[in-house]
């Protein structure tokens, strides 16, 4: 376990997550420290990321103030550029993935001739990338450690991770999420072509968890020349980390045994930087704006908030 930064008063728990930190205080409130740690296929890479922290916390943040109006989130305040503060949740130990594409792991499975993916049709004659007729939800297993495990609804329930009547509420939450991140990312330009969301319980009360519409957790097409590039059959345009995952295989690393990650230069880390901050501007529509805080000055910061959330 990675040793905490910081301590606070309160403070109940320490979680050190792939890439955040999680404070528990007084067993209600969630400090979450976005690190420029990146992980594939489940795995912590070996070098940070700079900035990367920052891209992810500011982009959920504004993606979590942008669908609040579709269902609770856990969000409170975001004291520091990689920081947020927000309500502990009990979680749901599930992934809600939503497609609107045949890609990445939908392709891969597409590819090796099955068609039904977590319970969910995968029409026939689809190219890679292409649009599914509808979005589909193909929830996966919420590992503590090791590889998330796809599972269908009727395991869900089985399983007791959630209840009927809250698999229909986490659906109903994922596909409307989902739809309002498309609408936001067709205003700069671009496709939502499938994310992921996390839900937790307060009392009877279902939230939003986590990050939402970010790089780590969505993947986006640029619109510009898409139904081009598929007509040719050419790569699509994306901003996501596949493309990290994608420079992993070919280093023959997919997180499996026995297998080592390839040396990562500081011009690759840099293009992944990079690429992280082209993602924010072009999703957010703002200049990113770099921002390195001393430990101690995001310290004081995140002392003052919680004064004010507890």
């Amino acid at each position: 376990m990675k040793k905490q930064q910081f301590e606070f008063e309160g403070q109940t728990s320490f979680y050190s997550g792939k890439v955040r930190d999680v404070y528990t205080i007084k067993n209600d409130i969630l400090v979450m420290i976005a690190s420029n740690r990146i992980s594939a296929f489940d795995v912590i890479l070996p070098r940070p990321i700079p900035y990367k922290g920052q891209v992810l916390n500011q982009i959920a943040a504004y993606m979590l103030d942008a669908t609040k109006d579709i269902c609770p989130n856990w969000l409170l305040k975001v004291p520091a550029p990689n920081v947020s503060i927000g309500k502990k949740c009990k979680p749901f130990k599930v992934e809600m993935v939503v497609r609107g594409n045949l890609v990445g792991h939908a392709w891969r499975t597409y590819k090796s001739n099955k068609r039904i993916l977590c319970g969910a049709l995968m029409p026939e004659g689809l190219k890679e990338n292409d649009f599914f007729p509808e979005p589909i939800i193909t929830p996966s297993t919420k590992a503590d450690a090791g590889h998330d495990e796809d599972i269908d609804s009727d395991g869900i329930v089985a399983a007791g991770i959630t209840t009927k009547e809250e698999w229909k509420i986490l659906s109903d939450y994922a596909l409307k999420l989902f739809a309002r991140g498309k609408e936001i990312a067709a205003r700069q330009g671009l496709i939502l072509a499938d994310t992921k969301y996390e839900f937790g319980k307060i009392g009877n009360e279902i939230y939003l968890m986590d990050e939402v519409h970010t790089p780590d957790s969505s993947r986006y097409f640029y619109a510009d020349g898409f139904e081009e590039r598929q007509r040719k059959g050419e790569r699509q345009k994306q901003l996501s980390k596949e493309f990290v995952r994608e420079w992993l295989i070919e280093n023959n690393f997919m997180g499996k045994e026995g297998q080592t990650v390839p040396e990562m230069s500081e011009d690759w880390v840099n293009t992944i930087s990079q690429r992280y901050i082209e993602l924010y501007e072009t999703v957010i529509g703002e200049k990113f704006i770099p921002q390195e805080l001393s430990d101690e000055e995001t310290y004081r910061r995140i002392v003052e908030e919680l004064k004010e959330v507890e």
